[in-house]
């Protein structure tokens, strides 16, 4: 299964959805990096660090200002209808999303696009720690736990 669907069918599971927020919003972490990292297994510190410059550029570039934007649209603005602005709101959040994918995309062909499986922790350990600062142990256990602490597809 490709990392992808791999990751739309985790992030389904009871957890996972929080704990990723969690990670992205209060610890400054790219949850598809670290997903991509749980879903290959066992990087070399080289590849999550390729990994890092990839995903810290298109965070800067794309997902960052397409999450302010559908952030900011949320809340009622005077002089626009709510119709049309939760509308745009909805396309923006379609294009974060594709622009999540296509990271994604980038990510698996970095690492050759196969899943190596093993830890789920062990890998998100690494990864997190790679990314700048290692996030909460709590936060990356309760990701690990809802990928079912094996990233084998």
């Amino acid at each position: 299964m490709g990392l992808w669907d791999w990751a739309l069918e985790v992030y389904a599971r009871p957890g996972v959805p929080e704990a990723c927020l969690a990670l992205q919003d209060d610890h400054g972490q790219n949850t598809s990096y670290l997903l991509w990292a749980a879903w290959a297994g066992g990087l070399p510190t080289e590849l999550l660090s390729r990994g890092v410059a990839l995903a810290q550029t298109w965070d800067a570039t794309t997902l960052v200002p397409l999450r302010q934007v559908r952030r900011a649209l949320k809340a009622p603005m005077p002089q626009v209808e709510d119709r049309a602005r939760e509308s745009l709101r909805q396309d923006v959040k379609a294009s974060e999303l594709r622009a999540e994918q296509v990271l994604m995309e980038a990510l698996a062909r970095l690492s050759g696009g196969q899943s190596r499986g093993g830890p789920a922790l062990t890998a998100l350990r690494a990864a997190s720690l790679a990314w700048g600062s290692a996030a909460p142990e709590d936060l990356l256990a309760t990701l690990a736990q809802g990928l079912g602490d094996s990233a084998l597809p």
